[in-house]
């Protein structure tokens, strides 16, 4: 858990700081759900050959749903989240796609196909976070789905130009083109224009559009879960409101909050929060539906679960070594010993 939260702290400050605001076994659990997810991208991106990479990450899910998860702590904690919270397989392979299609350059079209994208690489994380807090039904599911879609959006704005000179571009082309830009040309050479503000301002709309969906589903969160998933979606629309007053110039600054602004923000949680209830039963968002249907319906998964502490405490500790030293006498006297 401590290598699972070394990496938290060192992959996004954002999440991070929202992960203060979650109750400890449920921080500890989004502590090792993100460190797959962050080793995961890594081993793809950085790893020298995407498809082996996604080949070990599959093999290594497979053993983690067998229960023989290999001897690697972020595996080791995985597999104890899959157990406790029972979760979907799906949820997991629809991330591996997602970064499937980082590795072999897909081109997006529309918004659509953008958000397609959305749902994999972050959607999936949204509705794997919500089952961690104890959510079941599928209406909230959509939303938090929502949730990781809009905050896609926003990272790929904020991105643009990063991502550009990397050769990478997740802006719809067809958008692109509509507003006189071409697509190649732009990745050959970005830069601000008019034409990129349109296109820019056009996702963080959609983006907009979706935390406004996602904020009734974090009203059905349990009320200690609310402050640090609504901290996390405060924190990311601002990081496209910041694109927004930069003149959405992502190619030469990169948005960025202060942690001044941070902490107005956050002072956010404390006030009334009252989202449009309707928008809970809203359908949901046909890029997301796989997700949501990747979820069981039964009886069985339908039983709350209770996720356990990772960090060891000292009564934890004491008890261990009392059932130890009961062993050792049970094995010096030749009586067989009971595992549990």
């Amino acid at each position: 858990m401590t290598e699972c939260q070394r990496l938290l702290c060192h992959g996004s400050r954002s999440f991070h700081i929202a992960s203060r605001f979650l109750p400890l076994p449920l921080r500890e659990s989004a502590s090792g759900l993100y460190a797959f997810c962050r080793v995961a991208d890594d081993l793809v991106d950085l790893g020298g050959n995407p498809r082996a990479a996604l080949t070990t990450l599959h093999h290594r899910l497979d053993q983690i749903y067998a229960g023989r998860p290999e001897n690697h702590p972020v595996d080791r904690v995985l597999s104890q989240i899959v157990i406790d919270h029972r979760m979907p397989r799906g949820l997991l392979d629809a991330l591996l796609e997602g970064f499937e299609w980082d590795a072999e350059g897909r081109n997006y079209e529309t918004l659509s196909d953008v958000c397609d994208y959305g749902a994999r690489v972050a959607g999936a994380v949204g509705v794997m976070m919500a089952i961690l807090m104890g959510i079941k039904d599928h209406s909230s599911l959509a939303r938090a789905a929502d949730l990781g879609v809009a905050m896609q959006l926003t990272n790929i704005c904020r991105d643009v130009g990063e991502d550009a000179r990397a050769g990478r571009l997740y802006l719809p082309r067809a958008l692109m083109r509509e507003h006189g830009l071409e697509p190649e040309a732009f990745l050959h050479q970005p830069k601000p224009s008019a034409a990129l503000s349109a296109v820019l301002r056009q996702l963080l709309l959609e983006a907009d559009r979706r935390y406004v969906m996602a904020d009734q589903g974090i009203r059905q969160l349990p009320r200690r879960c609310r402050p640090g998933i609504l901290a996390a979606r405060l924190l990311y629309s601002e990081i496209g409101k910041t694109v927004a007053r930069n003149d959405y110039d992502c190619i030469n600054r990169r948005a960025i909050v202060s942690g001044k602004r941070k902490c107005r923000i956050l002072m956010r949680l404390f006030s009334n929060f009252s989202p449009a209830q309707e928008l809970l039963l809203a359908p949901c968002a046909p890029e997301n539906r796989f997700l949501i249907d990747t979820v069981p319906k039964t009886e069985e998964w339908q039983r709350d679960t209770h996720p356990r502490r990772f960090t060891a405490s000292a009564s934890w500790m004491l008890e261990l070594f009392m059932v130890m030293e009961q062993r050792d006498e049970m094995t010096a006297q030749g009586q067989p010993v009971k595992h549990e």
